[in-house]
């Protein structure tokens, strides 16, 4: 035997100072037996050391990104873990020879031992392999992080699984068996992770969010970019920079919005109106026809009409001298032929995306003139910046074309009219 002149010196030495026999064996036994847990360590340790000197320096030597990844996740270091257990289950017969229960127990907890390393190992494996997809262009548009969350998952439950068998001497397929009779606990103990499994699927499948999207989602006051999607929840990163987490399969069960087709189209909308007073819009006298030929944007449109407006008359012989005969033009109308050609000329509007600008359903607040275009910018503050300085110039040019903007009247605006009615001297009668 390897171990027996070490065991026979161990067991000399104990005799010599008066244990009994039976003494003298157990201790010598279990001397050797810590001298082999002692010595797997420090094979471990210079396992370490010659891997360190060898295999990861041609892993930092080399071009290859994934054994990096590798390396990064412990997959290596995890490995060298089965050192130890190797040499304890080849030699721990040797050691106790005369407790044949004890052997048998050690190699229990060996077994226990190299189960959990291989759990380990598989996800450090699972991590890498998720680490170098997700350093590809093409893994934002297929997230996998739950799916790497549930085969770590799935390893971790076999893994368990194996360990309970080893603990109690039976078979796995036993085990699993009587746990089918707790399933319906199991069921509820897993049902996050069950859902969330099946949503990141139905995410994935049908593209419904990528990593960096903007999405939408008011029931979560959720209104931002897509920084992680896991196997339980979704991290949304709101604008004012909080961080929402969202339930994964909630993205399925509910609605919400992804403006990833926005980004893709290259244009960030713009859709809102003023409210023009209907009393400003009238139809265009001569003066008025002369001061529009002068805005270089409309001078042709201006010229144009008019030309074809004549023409209708004189070819249907209407009498123009009353306004309601015939076709004129008015002020809200080119107007709006005016804003379309601003908007048209405005260096921040993408053009390849639709331009407009339309009449909206008069209300007791006047008529709703709506702007309907595209930014070419697709940030929040350029954005911001587009929308206002096309609003900005709405509201300074409509004087210029004979119309108002229709609020309703504030103090400034009472007080005002107080003022003209003392400037008059028409003071209502007052009663004695």
């Amino acid at each position: 035997m390897l171990f027996e002149p070490f065991i026979q010196f161990f067991q000399d030495l104990f005799t010599s100072l008066h244990f009994t026999e039976q003494q003298a064996l157990v201790l010598a036994e279990s001397s050797i037996f810590v001298g082999l847990l002692i010595l797997s360590v420090i094979i471990y340790y210079i396992t370490w050391f010659i891997i360190k000197r060898t295999v990861i320096r041609l892993i930092d030597r080399s071009a290859t990104k994934f054994d990096d990844i590798l390396l990064h996740n412990k997959v290596v270091s995890r490995i060298s873990y089965y050192v130890p257990s190797f040499i304890v289950s080849k030699f721990v017969p040797y050691t106790l020879p005369s407790f044949p229960e004890a052997i048998l127990s050690v190699q229990k907890m060996v077994d226990v031992y190299a189960i959990f390393v291989t759990m380990l190992v598989i996800s450090s494996l699972i991590s890498s392999f998720y680490d170098y997809y997700i350093s590809k262009d093409s893994s934002r548009n297929k997230p996998i992080k739950g799916l790497a969350q549930v085969l770590k998952l799935v390893a971790y439950i076999i893994g368990s699984l194996m360990i309970l068998a080893t603990l109690l001497d039976k078979n796995l397929g036993n085990i699993v068996i009587g746990l089918g009779t707790l399933s319906a606990v199991l069921m509820l103990v897993f049902k996050d992770p069950i859902l969330g499994f099946v949503g990141g699927l139905q995410l994935s499948v049908n593209d419904m969010v990528r990593i960096g999207d903007w999405i939408s989602m008011p029931k979560y006051n959720a209104d931002g970019d897509v920084l992680e999607i896991t196997l339980t929840t979704v991290k949304v990163q709101n604008f004012d920079k909080s961080i929402t987490t969202i339930p994964t399969y909630a993205l399925v069960s509910d609605s919400f919005i992804n403006w990833r087709g926005m980004t893709e189209a290259g244009g960030r909308r713009i859709k809102r109106s003023v409210n023009l007073d209907m009393e400003s819009v009238r139809f265009c006298d001569e003066h008025m026809l002369n001061k529009f030929r002068r805005f270089h944007l409309i001078s042709q449109y201006v010229h144009e009409k008019e030309t074809e407006i004549q023409q209708f008359n004189e070819e249907n012989k209407l009498d123009t001298s009353t306004l309601v005969n015939g076709r004129r033009q008015t002020n809200l109308g080119v107007f709006r032929m005016y804003l379309t050609a601003y908007l048209k000329a405005f260096p921040g509007v993408h053009q390849e995306l639709p331009v407009q600008v339309r009449q909206l359903q008069p209300s007791e607040n006047g008529i709703p003139i709506e702007v309907y275009f595209f930014s070419q910018k697709l940030s929040w503050p350029d954005f911001e910046n587009i929308q206002s300085d096309v609003f900005d110039h709405i509201l300074a040019v409509l004087p210029e074309f004979g119309l108002r903007v229709f609020q309703h009247p504030s103090g400034a605006n009472i007080e005002k009219g107080i003022s003209m009615l003392n400037l008059d001297g028409n003071y209502p009668e007052q009663k004695e």
